[in-house]
């Protein structure tokens, strides 16, 4: 049922948008922060993900150590407002500083691309030049 619900609401997006994916994506993004349900039926899919996410990401923190003592032995509900809820995700998600999901914790891979060599640039303009020649 739920899976459904968002299905008609990326529907109704589209259809508003006249196709444009882009316009599409804002306004569920909108529709998500105000709408739980779409939120959920959205995120269900990923969850697992999502909180092995996090829990790799606050397990890596090396100024904070995991302490067993702090984790209770039972499971405790939040008892978050109906109104709040998945707002706080939204904002991580649209924040400048937002770590790219898999670069965040020690690995050696860069986001951003680095300068080409001036052997890579000569190599492309041969190849270039080899081709207007044919």
């Amino acid at each position: 049922m739920s899976q459904e619900y968002a299905e008609s609401r990326i529907r109704e997006a589209l259809k508003q948008a006249r196709g444009n994916t882009t316009k599409a994506r804002q306004t569920i993004i909108a529709w998500a922060a105000e709408d739980q349900r779409l939120l959920l039926a959205l995120a269900r899919p990923h969850m697992t993900g999502i909180v092995a996410h996090a829990i790799s990401r606050v397990l890596s923190r090396p100024e904070i150590p995991a302490q067993e003592e702090s984790i209770p032995a039972t499971a405790q509900s939040l008892n978050m407002a109906p109104d709040t809820f998945g707002k706080e995700i939204l904002k991580a998600l649209s924040s400048d500083d937002t770590p790219v999901f898999g670069l965040e914790g020690g690995s050696s891979g860069s986001p951003h691309r680095k300068k080409a060599s001036q052997s890579h640039i000569d190599a492309l303009k041969a190849m270039a030049s080899k081709s207007r020649k044919k």
